[in-house]
């Protein structure tokens, strides 16, 4: 039984006190939780709902909480009930009734943790979006793996999911990507301001040797280095396992005129003014620290309206919610963006959600790890997966909170130890896979699912283990309503995988010698399998792999 089908069940007992003693049905909630004690001593699951209703139902809290236990031991998998203190209901479960949990999570496979907790939800997710001057840095590593593992998790959630990269091949930056290749394909050192590296001169090479008649001036360059440059970007990001439903070019505003779109939108609802000659908005009447630019005297558009009309299109694009995920350096950006959300009529709160990803740092050692001298200054993506995989980074990446700063330690993450995080996981992952390989070579299979016996499943350590996978479901959808991949990760390490190897080495799946195989042993390969479904499915949320073998 899991958790969600407890909390229907404890609910259910509820409503038939209810109608029994006559009580308004209206008082109780559409649903419940129920939650697993610090102390496993007070039994399997806890739950306060007589505590929450029973004022409103004009009863003592025990009164009603006494009445429940009546309700809940009468149903089927329910072995005991006790209250403890002012009403709180200590459930136990019996041992079927949670065995049974084996079956089902196998059965469910690859859709086990999956939801519709978010079904209605429509969300446009942006991260990374560096604009093509460089390989992707480390910082934009982190959002890549955080990025994509929150898409899986959404997409669990049951949430409508369009991940996209949003760029610009055009204005200052690009101006000295271009002044840079171009002062390369000549032999001369880079602008003060322009970007080093040996990859500036390998992409200049490749440029006049793809097009050895074109002239070499900043429009030749610009044009052409930043198609091989974005490339590369898209083929880095390809090979880390994190693709986008969208590539919006920022120059695609200007040209179908969605700018002067926005400042249309804007204007109508009455936040737009104009000063010295330039076109305002009036964010400060949301919480903005000052009133931002949208035009300026001279015509150009700045920035900040380029944001706005960019915000809009996705608006209109169909997607209720849109996240974004930025860099540390971007923080001052939420005040702005949050009004700008408001000035064209939205909620803030509901439509926009602005995440801000904190540095990393690739150490050995306990020194950082030298840059490239292909990159220049930055330690890129090729350079992270390259000291410790992609496995290693991804998990690595997205098992902290995106909020704190982290340091990648070479040493720790490409270490076969159990102290590495990645493969303390991955061997669980591998185990479970070697145990189900050698479990058909002596014959041994889970037989029909109609003759498992998951009151088999009754040990300590079988119990803690199938406590602990029915715990997943729960997990999907609360990193995806917090955007916290991390707990997945956390869960896997903390609470499933020691459960596992207890398990392992308590409970033998196999039979021993010339042991006869039985029950106990099917319902155990039960067991063994549901763990690596579960590993298995937190590891792809991750954008991680479950090997087979290690």
């Amino acid at each position: 039984m899991t958790p969600a089908k407890l909390s229907e069940v404890v609910l259910a007992a509820a409503r038939t006190v209810f109608a029994a003693r006559d009580l308004d049905p209206s008082l109780l909630p559409q649903s419940i939780s129920v939650e697993r004690p610090r102390n496993p001593e007070h039994g399997d699951y806890a739950s306060t709902i007589a505590m929450q209703v029973a004022k409103k139902a004009g009863l003592p809290p025990r009164e009603l909480a006494q009445a429940l236990v009546e309700a809940l031991t009468a149903r089927d998998g329910i072995r005991q009930v006790e209250i403890a203190g002012p009403g709180f209901l200590n459930i136990r479960l019996d041992a079927a009734a949670t065995g049974v949990l084996a079956r089902s999570i196998v059965e469910s496979g690859a859709g086990y943790g999956t939801s519709d907790r978010l079904a209605k939800q429509k969300i446009n997710l942006e991260f990374v979006s560096a604009n093509p001057t460089g390989p992707v840095h480390i910082g934009g590593v982190r959002w890549a793996a955080v990025g994509d593992a929150l898409s899986r998790l959404l997409r669990a959630a049951g949430a409508e999911v369009g991940t996209e990269y949003y760029f610009n091949d055009a204005g200052s930056q690009i101006d000295r990507f271009a002044d840079s290749l171009l002062a390369a394909a000549n032999g001369e050192p880079a602008p003060e301001d322009g970007y080093g590296g040996a990859y500036i001169t390998e992409i200049a090479q490749t440029v006049i040797a793809q097009h050895p008649e074109a002239p070499r001036d900043r429009e030749h360059f610009r044009r052409y280095g930043v198609e091989l440059m974005f490339a590369e970007i898209k083929a880095s990001l390809a090979d880390f396992g994190v693709h986008f439903d969208t590539y919006f070019n920022e120059k695609d505003l200007h040209d179908r005129g969605a700018l002067g779109h926005a400042l249309d939108r804007l204007t109508a609802q009455g936040h737009t003014f104009e000063k010295d000659g330039a076109v305002w908005l009036r964010t400060t009447d949301h919480g903005d620290d000052k009133d931002r630019v949208l035009r300026k005297s001279d015509g150009d558009w700045t920035y900040f309206a380029a944001d706005c009309a960019y915000y809009l299109d996705k608006r209109e694009r169909g997607f209720d919610r849109v996240v974004i995920m930025l860099g540390a350096d971007h923080h001052g950006y939420i005040g702005r963006m949050k009004a700008m959300s408001a000035c064209f009529g939205d909620d803030p709160k509901v439509n926009l959600e602005i995440l801000i990803g904190q540095l990393v740092n690739l150490v050995r050692d306990g020194a950082p790890v030298r840059m490239s001298k292909r990159a220049g200054t930055v330690v890129t993506l090729e350079d992270l997966v390259d000291a410790i995989g992609v496995d290693a980074s991804r998990y690595a990446l997205a098992r902290y909170s995106s909020d704190s700063p982290i340091d990648i330690d070479v040493e720790l993450w490409t270490s076969a130890k159990n102290e590495n995080p990645i493969y303390y996981v991955q061997y669980v992952a591998a185990r479970t896979a070697g145990v189900a390989r050698n479990a058909a070579d002596v014959g041994l299979t889970r037989g029909e699912a109609g003759g498992f016996r998951p009151e088999l499943l009754a040990h300590e350590k079988e119990q803690e283990l199938l406590k602990a996978l029915a715990e997943f479901p729960a997990i999907v959808e609360t990193a995806a309503e917090l955007r916290e991949p991390h707990r997945v990760a956390r869960y896997l390490e903390e609470k499933v995988a020691p459960a596992y190897h207890r398990f392992y080495d308590q409970c033998r799946v196999l039979p021993l010698g010339d042991e006869a195989i039985n029950d106990t042993h099917r319902a155990r390969l039960w067991l063994n399998d549901a763990t690596r479904t579960v590993i298995s499915n937190g590891l792809s949320l991750l954008g991680v792999t479950a090997p087979e073998r290690m």
